[in-house]
């Protein structure tokens, strides 16, 4: 496997321990009326980060992979919402972990996106 390879995988990895943390947040507080949609709407928006990197590594053009790269910025955007409004209402709760991978994957995402900018600059 080359470093690139190696690179994508640990990416995707990355995403999948991501949505796993999203899901293991909201798993105790399912029950709560007032914090049932919120989980709902975190854990869609978790899970779907790793969904739309995963499918970028598989884009039939470079401008699907562009979009589906976008689309897991934003649902990681998305996520760090929903923790935010999560940990406000439970002040207990640590969502911290979480929200740091959040900000790094956003991160990691606009670095690509960046990227794909410039490449189709020159």
């Amino acid at each position: 496997m080359t470093i690139y390879q190696d690179k994508l995988q640990a990416l995707e990895q990355r995403t999948v321990d991501f949505s796993i943390s999203g899901i293991a947040i909201c798993r105790p507080l399912i029950k709560d009326f007032l914090l049932r949609p919120v989980c709902e709407q975190l854990v869609r928006a978790a899970t779907s980060v790793g969904a739309n990197y995963s499918e970028a590594n598989n884009a039939s053009s470079k401008a699907d992979f562009r979009n589906k790269i976008f689309i897991a910025k934003k649902e990681v955007n998305e996520t760090r919402y929903w923790l935010k409004v999560l940990s406000g209402a439970n002040p207990d709760l640590d969502v911290s972990a979480t929200s740091q991978e959040a900000l790094e994957l956003n991160l990691i995402f606009q670095k690509v996106i960046s990227s794909l900018k410039s490449a189709n600059e020159k």
